[in-house]
């Protein structure tokens, strides 16, 4: 793997990251946790994304 698509492949987790953190964010917010709770369900969310899923997405976009 060459250093441009190591930088994609960190780019395309990053990315992912973002996006759960996101999500686990506004669903607690709205379900009415607090700020700190709602931080918590963010970081356990990017705890449990499915790397694999992130890694074929990036397989197909490659191919």
């Amino acid at each position: 793997m060459n250093d441009s698509e190591r930088l994609a492949l960190a780019e395309r987790i990053r990315e992912a990251c973002i996006a759960a953190a996101l999500e686990g964010y506004e669903d607690a917010a709205v379900s009415g946790l607090c700020g700190e709770g709602a931080l918590e369900v963010a970081i356990s969310t990017m705890r449990r994304l499915d790397l694999e899923s992130v890694l074929a997405a990036g397989a197909d976009d490659t191919a």
